[in-house]
């Protein structure tokens, strides 16, 4: 096998794909644009939700991208695992109602094990597929020529998250070989999906070719309007196979930040007792510093409350390593530094987001004392003789303070814990969680008729407010009706209205036809970018063909355009008087307000709001 570096498997993972004439998408920014479904961009896919869905056709239906991602529902695990992590790069291949089993599969059987690739031994390869899905199953060992022995097929390999878009899937697993599988149990491991760390999956290939209904059986699924293929491959993961890291952590993407660390430490990565520390703060600079890049901040809910806790664990764990102080502003240049290869822009940012961490870790350090002195109350206060479970979770949620210190504390002072109660606040939390990702991962419904639909358009809206146009669709919840009625979308060869973009509101106004009124009340852009004018019917009647005339209203416009160029005198004051640190984290612009969000690392204080 190949020694290559993580910045090496990158680029190639991109390039054999741009050979194979997939356009690379850039990584998009972890914080969502216009998708307030997702906290976080927290999978390959989720960039691109708007193309599977039909939202929007992408440019080319072949795609490739590098994407950054972050997901904390299960935080508890980082560090403790050899796999798991907050931050995180998915590589992925999709196709956007282009090719289909076949190709994705040889795809990615060829940048595997190709010399010219990756060329990993084709006998360490195992895959698995769902029960049912004989095509990939043929494929894979008709057309590929995987031993059949190597392959196991299971009920679990079908991706499914809530209604939409969903359909079988095929892994890929590598065998790392009985220095990995201490009781020599081989095979079992994987024919019996025993958790291990010999046989480790390294790519997951979705079929997204079935939409699935509540209630409905999955047998009887309807085939999508629009089959795609949606894949993701762990950059972590496949590095740790190449570079035989005993576990992510093992490899060029910590071990820098890991041995930076050292450097405050009182303890040696090489201590077992102490690589769990060493790997969760490591694991959480990394979500920090991108996530304080792309424009989040600490706070106390959302994605700041996030952050503020990512932090918080990872400094708490700072005392285990016998560091005192904040520390974990001084590794922030390191990350910057050692992934610059494919986001350059971190080098720019190393002061702004040092500072953020610097300030956010003296506060922790005075709400650590502050969660220490609330457990010492308690202990004081344990008549029972027990430490009450929700405390626990507290000073863990809340304080940062791992189950197994305050355990250990408890147990010293001669008090039970009562982990009943714990686990129960543990697994409300972690219900909260599960609930949360089947909102943030799931995917809108396809609409064929809107999918399908394509016609001549043009936009006049820069240069007058009305013009004269003809109705070319008409669609009531996604699906094609041919005469205009109540909240249906209209779609016309040519409009003065401005449709939602950019953070922008779109016009408002009227269409107008002989005996025949509607309010223009939304305007959204259709998959092929012609504009759908959501209307409510005030008279009459109208059909396809008919001739209308489009009436924006002028003084939203004009109050529109406005507030829109208040934001930008906005952002050039706040940069002259705050610093050139200041970035845009997210706008909206009204005819009635304008609201513009951006990242500082403390308080603007009135006397500078005044300036």
């Amino acid at each position: 096998m190949k020694q290559l570096s993580s910045s090496q498997v990158r680029s190639m993972f991109l390039e054999y794909f741009k050979e194979r004439g997939h356009m690379v998408e850039a990584s998009a920014s972890l914080i969502p644009i216009n998708d307030p479904s997702l906290l976080w961009i927290n999978a390959g896919v989720a960039a691109l939700k708007k193309y599977f869905d039909g939202r929007e056709k992408p440019l080319s239906n072949r795609i490739c991208n590098a994407q950054k991602s972050i997901r904390t529902n299960d935080i508890e695990n980082v560090g403790k695992t050899a796999r798991h992590h907050t931050f995180f790069e998915m590589l992925g291949d999709f196709s956007i109602g282009d090719y289909f089993k076949e190709d994705a599969l040889k795809f990615a059987w060829g940048f595997l094990t190709d010399p010219q690739w990756i060329g990993f031994d084709k006998d360490r390869l195992y895959v698995s597929v769902y029960t049912n899905d004989n095509e990939a199953y043929r494929i894979w060992t008709e057309e590929i020529g995987i031993d059949p022995g190597h392959i196991l097929k299971t009920d679990d390999n079908f991706w499914q998250i809530g209604e939409g878009p969903c359909g079988p899937d095929s892994e890929i697993f590598y065998d790392r070989g009985p220095k990995y599988d201490p009781e020599g149990l081989g095979e079992k491991l994987f024919f019996e999906e025993m958790e291990n760390d010999r046989y480790i999956e390294v790519w997951n290939i979705v079929f997204s070719q079935y939409d699935a209904k509540e209630g409905v059986e999955r047998e009887n699924f309807k085939e999508l309007p629009q089959k795609n293929i949606d894949t993701g491959m762990g950059l972590e993961r496949l590095v740790a196979l190449i570079q035989d890291g005993e576990t992510n952590f093992d490899t060029d993407l910590f071990l820098p930040i890991i041995h930076e660390c050292e450097k405050y430490a009182d303890f040696s990565y090489e201590d077992p007792a102490h690589k769990m520390a060493y790997r969760v703060i490591a694991d959480h600079i990394r979500t920090i510093t991108f996530a304080l890049a792309d424009g989040a901040n600490f706070s106390n809910e959302g994605r700041g409350y996030v952050l503020r806790r990512v932090l918080r664990r990872a400094a708490r764990f700072g005392r285990d390593l016998g560091i005192r102080g904040a520390f974990m502003y001084k590794l922030v240049d390191t990350v910057a530094h050692n992934m610059q290869d494919y986001y350059p822009y971190l080098l720019e940012k190393t002061d702004f987001i040092a500072n953020l961490i610097k300030k956010e870790e003296e506060l922790f350090l005075r709400t650590l004392d502050n969660g220490e002195k609330l457990l010492d109350s308690a202990l004081e206060n344990a008549n029972d003789g027990i430490l009450k479970g929700e405390l626990v979770f507290k000073l863990y949620d809340t304080y940062g303070f791992p189950k197994e210190i305050t355990m250990e504390v408890a147990h010293d002072h001669g008090l039970k814990v009562d982990l009943e109660a714990y686990e129960r606040c543990m697994a409300e939390q972690k219900a909260r969680s599960r609930q949360n990702r089947n909102v943030e991962e799931s995917m809108h419904n396809q609409s064929a008729d809107l999918l399908n639909f394509q016609a001549d358009f043009t936009f006049e809206g820069y240069e007058k407010l009305a013009t004269q146009a003809t109705i070319t669709g008409i669609f009531k919840d996604g699906r094609a009706i041919d005469e205009v009625v109540d909240g249906c979308d209209i779609i016309l060869d040519k409009t003065t209205f401005y449709a939602e973009s950019g953070g922008q509101c779109p016009d408002f106004g009227y269409l107008k036809g002989d005996d025949f009124l509607a309010e223009v009340i939304d305007v959204k852009k259709a998959p092929h970018h012609e504009f759908m004018h959501k209307i409510k019917l005030v008279k009459g009647s109208a059909k396809l063909g008919d001739v209308l005339i489009t009436s924006v209203d002028e003084d939203k416009r004009r109050h529109i355009r406005a507030n829109h160029s208040s934001l930008h005198l906005l952002q050039s004051a706040l940069i002259e008087v705050l610093g050139k640190h200041i970035g845009q984290a997210g706008s909206y612009v009204s005819f009635d307000y304008a609201r513009f969000d951006f990242t500082h690392f403390e308080k603007v204080s009135e006397e500078r709001s005044e300036e």
